[in-house]
């Protein structure tokens, strides 16, 4: 594959990956003002741009790996994002005095160390088969392992407020 087709299906991906979460909190606005024709509509252009991502991804080549290689991949990508990424835009948030998403940034900076932490879990755990519950915050993006807290470590919010994947 050429040199720039794989930088369009890199584009190609960022760019659905985006919209999908564009329509996701669309469909979430739309409900809270009363339109639930139309949340379902952006829930449902949501879940098609998803698609166009996942299709563009598994054809990007070496992005997708064994569970192993994908296990360590994710866990060096958390490892960036929290030692590189996020303190770069929370100090120009802070010299901005950008409070709100400096509060916001932070708050992410803080769930990504927790991700890999349990990316370096789950490498650890590859031979033992073992099947944790996961709980996710929807307000910080915080993961809690085996039974959601009475209250979010990172962000505070209350018990209810995180969401079983199953």
């Amino acid at each position: 594959m050429s040199n720039k087709t794989e930088k369009n299906l890199a584009f190609a991906f960022a760019a659905e990956s985006k919209a999908a979460a564009r329509n996701s909190v669309f469909a979430i606005k739309a409900k809270r003002d009363g339109y639930p024709q139309f949340s379902h509509l952006f829930k449902a252009v949501a879940e098609a741009e998803s698609v166009h991502a996942r299709r563009y991804l598994r054809l990007m080549r070496g992005k997708i790996g064994t569970t192993e290689e994908n296990l360590e991949s994710a866990f060096k990508s958390e490892i960036k994002a929290y030692l590189e990424e996020y303190p770069r835009l929370i100090k120009e948030a802070s010299e901005e005095g950008m409070d709100v998403p400096k509060k916001a940034f932070s708050e992410s900076r803080d769930v990504e160390n927790r991700h890999a932490e349990l990316y370096k879990s789950a490498i650890n755990d590859l031979l033992s088969d073992r099947i944790s519950a996961y709980y996710v915050c929807q307000i910080c993006g915080y993961i809690s392992e085996a039974k959601a807290p009475e209250k979010c470590p990172v962000c505070g919010a209350i018990k209810e407020k995180f969401k079983e994947i199953e």
